[in-house]
């Protein structure tokens, strides 16, 4: 396990060396994880990796938590007792710095702090140095997001044969099955289960109550959870498809076959060096000429890895182009308030001439009785 973290933690510093950056702080948040393989707890006791450019990674921990930290030996952990002051031992460990990048999700208090201890440091946005690292996925990640990506596509088929009751269950009652069933299928922790039933179909992050699905109208479901390898790093899944119970009407018939062919043309162009503004416009202007673009209302997709949401982001205005390990959503949707919305949401993979989907399961609208 060691290796992997040696590796993610020597290209953290080709970073911050390329980015003039001194020390990176890293506290509670997915990166993290990413580079030691323990995931703190969002505590008021402060968690802390100091990377310096010039020295070892240092771990300062809680002292009760320390037990939980498995030392790979490429960090040192140091514990801190209940009457210790932390930020005086990482304020430390940053003597001599100038340019210091912290966490995004670290919380506020401890930034404060460190600011008001530290007033001749110049402190900037931990995304500098650890996005252009996240962003590009390695093939044992790539793996592992195409083993949660599987696990979530047999759940989607079982959704599609009918196996999962819906008709006459409630929203909560089918997102708490496929909670179940996530977990069952191997992710250590459900991320999300987004049930929508007719008219609730319309808002794209609906929260599943206690409306209960009825004959003649669309259920979409959109799931994911984190799935872990051995190193202690998890990485996500999150798939969308729609069932119709029974017949569908010919007006969502004829929309959800535009958004399948939009869908499809934004996989199309979805490789290395497309801009990822591209893969946007690709469906989008295919929404747009069959008259529904007003009801298209969020980006076509977000990066996927450690995090359920991450860089690269697919949308209108990100002109940077795609890289070969570039793992994201493909999701375009179409939700008309009052009557019924849909979205099919793919997981896919840059590659240098062709996307590579994730997720393999039947895009087509899933037509079941009862």
């Amino acid at each position: 396990m060691g290796s992997i973290f040696s590796e993610r933690i020597d290209r953290a510093r080709q970073q911050m060396n390329a980015t003039g950056v001194d020390a990176l702080c890293l506290s509670v948040g997915a990166d993290l994880p990413y580079l030691t393989g323990y995931a703190a707890m969002p505590l008021e006791r402060l968690t802390m990796l100091v990377i310096r450019l010039d020295g070892e990674a240092k771990l300062v921990v809680p002292e009760l938590e320390a037990p939980l930290v498995k030392e790979t030996g490429d960090f040192t952990v140091v514990p801190w007792g209940e009457t210790a002051d932390p930020l005086d031992l990482v304020t430390q460990m940053l003597s001599g710095a100038n340019k210091v990048a912290v966490g995004e999700t670290t919380w506020a208090r401890f930034l404060v702090g460190l600011i008001d201890r530290s007033p001749n440091l110049a402190f900037c946005n931990a995304g500098l140095v650890m996005t252009p690292l996240r962003a590009v996925k390695t093939a044992d990640e790539i793996a592992m997001l195409r083993s949660a990506a599987h696990a979530v596509d047999r759940i989607a088929a079982r959704l599609q044969s009918g196996e999962i009751p819906l008709v006459g269950q409630t929203e909560a009652q089918v997102s708490a099955e496929l909670g179940r069933q996530i977990v069952e299928e191997g992710h250590r922790k459900v991320n999300f289960a987004i049930v929508a039933a007719g008219e609730n179909a319309a808002s794209p992050h609906h929260d599943a109550g206690d409306r209960v699905i009825k004959e003649g109208e669309v259920v979409l479901c959109d799931f994911g959870g984190t799935m872990f390898g051995d190193d202690g790093v998890g990485y996500c899944s999150d798939l969308t498809r729609c069932v119709y119970t029974g017949e569908p009407s010919p007006e969502f018939a004829e929309m959800y076959a535009v958004l399948l062919e939009a869908q499809r043309a934004s996989l199309a162009v979805a490789k290395a060096g497309t801009p990822a503004e591209d893969v946007d416009r690709a469906g989008r202007s295919i929404i747009d000429a069959a008259g529904y673009g007003e009801y298209f209302i969020h980006r076509t997709g977000h990066g996927i890895g450690v995090e359920a949401h991450e860089e690269p982001y697919i949308v209108e205005g990100n002109s940077d182009p795609l890289v070969a390990g570039n793992a994201f959503s493909i999701e375009p949707g179409i939700y008309i308030p009052g009557k019924f919305g849909a979205r099919i949401e793919d997981i896919v993979v840059a590659g240098e001439t062709a996307s590579d989907p994730l997720n393999v399961v039947d895009h087509n609208l899933a037509v079941i009785e009862g």
